[in-house]
């Protein structure tokens, strides 16, 4: 009986000593860190300026990040990318600022070659450009997170969107004022093409529209001499501006509607398909490529003649249209279909890693990759996972992209 009444005696300092003891315990919030990171832009909008394109037209400032003690430095990264890339390791435009600075500029003609050669944007259309900084500390004895800041800026087009006739055609006295119409080409309903043999004297390009209503296709600077190879700027007008052609032969007319452009290969600038290198057995063989096999998860492990068809804008542009892919397991891309040497030979696929090793990697619908190839064992051991259902691929050897669509 005296141990119960002990018991009910010391009971009352246990619950005060269990008390102190939880207030000692108890879980604080740590302190919020002040991030002092601030990025602005020069301007929310800008206009391509390539009168004057070495001129710095887009500026980014940033402040300082926060003071962190210790041993730890800060290092900035910045990178520059279209809304919708995710800063994507192909598409980014990523520079590691050296210490002390902070603001990067970028001039007209660096964004207008990075528009057509990186990002594949056209140039009628407007677009949105982000800018990002990454504050990351380094050296210290303990994680500090990165401080990240992000700034979106309009780009407005670059060229005026000329309408798309109702045919594009080609005359004028380099084919005895015959007519002859364009072709759109299969990988892009924006891009007529054709091969034309032509003897020397003027090509001009009528545009049929709505209600027969003719136009022409002339070259905006209004002169007629022939920039043999490269992308000339054009508009619609009444009146007919020709094309000086000095040498016969076989042309390739190319028509851009989404850019704004024509190109004209003479026989001395002729596209040529792709020739590709590999050894098949101990025999080293060359082969021309016209056609592509795929094989991997995508196709169930079966090997799919492609039956690509080869572009009239340029003979090392495939386009592959067939049975949709079963699953969004990874595919490759084989010069060779013969089963003798089909698994040796050479393929296309994604790009291998910075050791040179094998890798699968993602494709997303709609989206430009990068293509690689060679016939190594990395390389053959490379699948690309495209969206399931895709039927649609189109494969640019000479810019060594991959772009898959469902249609």
């Amino acid at each position: 009986m005296k141990s119960i009444i002990n018991l009910y005696k010391v009971l009352p300092f246990l619950f005060v000593g269990i008390s102190f003891s939880a207030c000692d315990n108890e879980i604080k919030d740590i302190a919020k860190v002040e991030e002092k990171l601030v990025l602005t832009a020069s301007a929310d909008s800008i206009a391509i300026d390539l009168d004057n394109p070495r001129e710095f037209i887009l500026t980014f400032d940033w402040t300082e990040a926060r003071e962190v003690s210790g041993d730890n430095m800060v290092f900035y990264t910045t990178k520059l990318d279209v809304v919708g890339n995710n800063f994507g390791t192909s598409t980014a435009i990523v520079n590691s600022e050296d210490e002390g600075v902070f603001s990067r500029s970028f001039t007209s003609e660096q964004l207008y070659n990075w528009m057509v050669d990186r990002w594949s944007v056209p140039l009628t259309k407007p677009l949105k450009l982000e800018f990002r900084v990454i504050a990351q500390w380094e050296g210290g004895s303990t994680f500090e997170a990165p401080e990240v800041r992000t700034v979106t800026v309009n780009v407005a087009a670059v060229k005026e969107e000329i309408p798309v006739p109702e045919k594009v055609t080609l005359s004028g006295s380099s084919l005895n004022d015959a007519v002859i119409e364009l072709s759109k080409t299969i990988e892009n309903e924006n891009k007529y093409a054709a091969l034309v043999n032509l003897k020397v004297g003027e090509l001009v390009m009528p545009l049929v529209t709505t209600g027969d209503k003719q136009y022409y296709m002339i070259p905006k600077d209004g002169e007629g001499t022939l920039l043999d190879g490269e992308a000339e700027a054009v508009q619609q007008e009444d009146d007919r501006i020709a094309w000086n052609i000095t040498t016969a032969g076989e042309y390739r007319v190319v028509v851009d509607f989404e850019n704004s452009e024509v190109t004209i290969y003479s026989p001395a600038k002729a596209l040529e398909p792709a020739v590709v290198t590999w050894l098949k057995g101990t025999e080293e063989v060359q082969t021309t490529v016209s056609e592509l096999w795929l094989f991997g998860g995508g196709t169930g492990w079966g090997w799919w003649k492609g039956n690509c068809s080869v572009s009239l804008a340029d003979p090392q542009v495939l386009i592959y249209q067939g049975a949709a892919l079963t699953s969004g397991d990874g595919v490759k891309f084989v010069v060779y279909g013969e089963s003798d040497f089909r698994n040796t030979a050479y393929c296309f696929t994604n790009p291998l890693t910075t050791e040179g090793k094998r890798q699968n990697l993602s494709l997303a619908l709609d989206k430009v990759g990068e293509l690689h190839g060679g016939y190594d064992g990395e390389t053959r051991n490379s699948y690309y996972k495209l969206p399931a259902g895709t039927n649609f691929i189109v494969f640019d050897l000479r810019n060594k992209t991959i772009l898959a669509k469902k249609k």
